[in-house]
């Protein structure tokens, strides 16, 4: 697949994960193992886009048969390469740490970051086992976590974090802060690394899932119940976004599958 930047497939996916390839509730994405086989099949990759962790996205990865794709970790601020699994270089993750200890206090009670639970503590959160959750915490580009504060303090605790580099990110759980990079950033030099360059498929289901949605030659809006939801894109008029009938992972598949059919009878 992406080993050989000389042999450009004819499709590249770019996923999120929770809510979205993921089921909101279960996290299984048993429901897109027909789409899924056949990518495989095709040689189509499937590059996962999510603010999970390194650690958590090279297990996903694995387990789905993508281990020789790149994956796009914590909600853009980096790149899993094919093989790898972590890095080690934490110091992003430690600069965000300082600038929320820097806090006005009222700002900081308003945010409660992985880093502030224990790994029993974030199980209970997020619903993952206990060993998902300790690679959830093994963070080092981001601090994803709960706002629960007013409007208005959220605008000062963004405005007070953007003055050292760090923006917040809603995602369909979380509000995730980062050095600024997005999904929309890495998928971007992920298809560079092809000549010529592939038709891309982008799908997601919140907020944080916007840019890269908006920059593929096919996006789509996975239903999710759950999530905060999003307005009507640009894109939709054309047909250039859809959205899915059906949440998480089913309505992923069917979107998939649809997609690769209409690639291969255009293309021959």
């Amino acid at each position: 697949m992406l080993k050989d930047p000389k042999i450009a497939p004819r499709l590249i996916v770019f996923s999120d994960l929770d809510g979205t390839l993921l089921d909101h509730e279960s996290y299984s994405w048993d429901p897109a193992r027909p789409a899924l086989d056949q990518m495989r099949t095709l040689g189509l990759p499937l590059v996962l886009a999510s603010s999970k962790t390194a650690p958590e996205m090279a297990a996903l990865r694995a387990d789905m048969g993508f281990e020789d794709v790149p994956a796009i970790v914590e909600n853009g601020a980096g790149v899993l390469e094919p093989g790898d699994e972590a890095a080690q270089d934490k110091s992003v993750h430690t600069a965000i740490l300082t600038a929320l200890a820097d806090l006005d206090p009222d700002l900081r009670r308003c945010f409660t970051g992985f880093s502030d639970w224990t790994t029993q503590e974030l199980a209970q959160h997020t619903g993952l086992p206990f060993d998902q959750a300790k690679s959830a915490a093994a963070r080092q580009f981001s601090e994803p976590g709960l706002w629960q504060g007013t409007p208005e303090l959220r605008t000062a605790f963004e405005t007070n974090l953007a003055k050292n580099g760090i923006f917040a990110r809603q995602g369909g759980r979380y509000l995730t802060l980062s050095m600024g990079a997005t999904k929309a950033d890495r998928m971007a030099e992920i298809v560079a690394r092809f000549d010529p360059k592939p038709v891309t498929m982008a799908l997601g289901d919140a907020p944080n899932d916007v840019e890269m949605i908006c920059a593929a030659d096919h996006g789509v809006v996975v239903m999710n119940a759950h999530g905060p939801g999003l307005p009507v894109l640009d894109g939709e008029a054309t047909g250039r976004i859809t959205r899915t009938r059906e949440p998480g992972p089913k309505g992923w598949n069917t979107a998939v599958l649809d997609r690769i059919a209409q690639l291969y009878t255009e293309r021959g």
